[in-house]
């Protein structure tokens, strides 16, 4: 057989940092690893190629040279999906489709031969046996969660490395919480299952091996959803992994903020070479939080707690939502203030939205107030069901807030107030690439000379360079970060 995997392009968003990775000639931000996974899941005889299209054209010649196109992704990536169906169907290719969105709207997607749903170390090999004996079915699905530790290492040979800001691997899938409008337990489960320490580690001296050297995400829906395994196997390991090759990696992943009550556990991270964290902070208002059952964020001040994180090493990004049915007018200022006072540099704000399947979904369709599927793109403005704050008042207030946290001045003042407290760990060698070096010059130029926020620039680049000289790089980093964020929310 030969297999084309196909991931599709991927619309300019808030985590596409699509013109920040122009400053370091880098194509995307990461990789398809699902479609690396299910490469290492088929038969070792097929041949295999992948198209990512964020950083390669999908031509004809690739469609007609494959028996099948194995199609993945996300809400977002439904209109390109779309086309690559189309495209396979003039071309008489047959498609097998998976992954999140076809796990939750299948149905809305014609001209796929089959479906593989869920999670595939289970409903793949049920396809391959029935394709085995020319019987294959139209859809396969289960509803049970397989354990993760015979999941192969992802087939990194088959990507062009070079064209990748970052690499992805993945130690958990599941999350003990359960908030209503996210669908990571719909698709994934509330107990988190694990990899073992020596399948994680082989798969990063698999990246080792074929070169890769800078950033790793650890994609996991909550990395510490099993914190004793984490502290007394993981972690362990993978400091000294990363002791004995010289810190090769430096590591982020998503977390709950309840990270900050564990010390030891934060410890640990930044000692094995975890340098970021993403947190689901939603919202600064109690009734809100109380609303989708984000129990984990109540009963603590949330900004104590993003700060103590940067103290102890972490950089702290965050997702926050407006349109609560419980959010009044009062909420965007809220917001605005949280987002500046805690110094949380990447701060994405989006519109509450339902992800067919979840709590959330299901209780907007039994209030009639459900629209249509979501869109996927966190910060596009829009909303698939009818909020209580009147539409109009809900869009002025959020895009007044974008407006706000990403105004030159305010972004690059809460870049300084994130500065001045964060600690960088020293024991992890800082290496300064070419593409950093490149990357300080053009923003020079462009952030320096041609953006409108330029005196802005000079300020935090003088602040970084005489003030914070050791965390001069990364505020050169932010800096360029809030140009690509700049980007995006002009065009809400």
């Amino acid at each position: 057989m030969n297999i084309l995997l196909v991931y599709p392009e991927t619309p300019p968003t808030f985590w596409s940092f699509r013109t920040a990775l122009k400053f370091i000639s880098k194509k995307s931000s990461e990789p398809p690893l699902g479609l690396l996974t299910i490469a290492a899941l088929l038969p070792a005889n097929w041949n295999k190629k992948l198209i990512d299209m964020n950083v390669a054209p999908l031509k004809d010649e690739h469609l007609h040279w494959a028996d099948y196109v194995f199609l993945s992704g996300m809400n977002v990536h439904a209109a390109s999906m779309r086309k690559i169906i189309s495209r396979c169907n003039q071309t008489e290719v047959k498609v097998v489709l998976g992954g999140p969105l076809a796990t939750t709207n299948h149905e809305q997607f014609l001209g796929v031969e089959h479906f593989i749903l869920n999670e595939a170390e289970i409903t793949l090999p049920l396809f391959l046996q029935d394709l085995q004996f020319q019987r294959p079915k139209k859809l396969y699905s289960s509803a049970e969660y397989p354990e993760i530790a015979a999941t192969p290492i992802p087939m990194w040979e088959l990507l062009d490395m070079k064209k990748y800001a970052n690499m992805s691997v993945q130690y958990s899938r599941g999350c003990p919480y359960n908030c209503e409008f996210c669908g990571v337990t719909m698709l994934n489960g509330r107990r988190p299952r694990t990899k073992d320490k020596d399948q994680f580690l082989a798969e990063l001296e698999s990246l080792y091996r074929h070169g890769w050297r800078g950033g790793v995400f650890v994609v996991d829906d909550n990395f510490i959803g099993n914190r004793k395994k984490l502290k007394s196997e993981l972690l362990p390991a993978l400091i000294q992994w990363s002791e004995d090759h010289h810190f090769p990696f430096s590591f982020g992943t998503e977390a709950s903020i309840n990270l900050a009550d564990d010390d030891e556990l934060v410890h640990l991270m930044v000692r094995a070479g975890f340098d970021h964290a993403f947190i689901g902070i939603e919202t600064p208002n109690s009734e809100s939080l109380l609303e989708c059952g984000k129990s984990q964020n109540l009963k603590r001040d949330l900004i104590v707690s993003v700060k103590k994180l940067q103290r102890l090493g972490l950089i702290v990004s965050a997702g926050f939502i407006v349109g609560f049915d419980n959010d009044t007018q009062n909420i965007f200022r809220q917001q605005i203030n949280f987002i500046q006072n805690s110094g949380i540099v990447t701060a994405m704000v989006g519109l509450l939205n339902a992800p067919s399947g979840t709590a959330l979904f299901n209780r907007m369709k039994s209030e009639k107030r459900l629209l249509n599927i979501m869109s996927g793109d966190n910060m596009d403005g829009s909303m698939n069901f009818i909020p209580k704050m009147n539409y109009q008042k809900l869009i002025k207030g959020y895009k007044e807030i974008l407006e706000s946290i990403y105004s030159p001045n305010a972004f690059y003042e809460r870049v300084k107030t994130f500065l001045m407290e964060y600690e960088r760990p020293v024991k992890i060698p800082r290496k300064i690439r070419w593409q950093d070096i490149k990357a300080l010059f053009k923003s020079m130029w462009v952030l320096g000379v041609l953006d409108r926020g330029k005196r802005y620039y000079w300020k935090l680049f003088m602040f970084g360079l005489f003030r914070q000289p050791e965390k001069f790089p990364l505020a050169i980093t932010m800096a360029i970060y809030g140009y690509h964020f700049r980007q995006v929310t002009a065009k809400v």
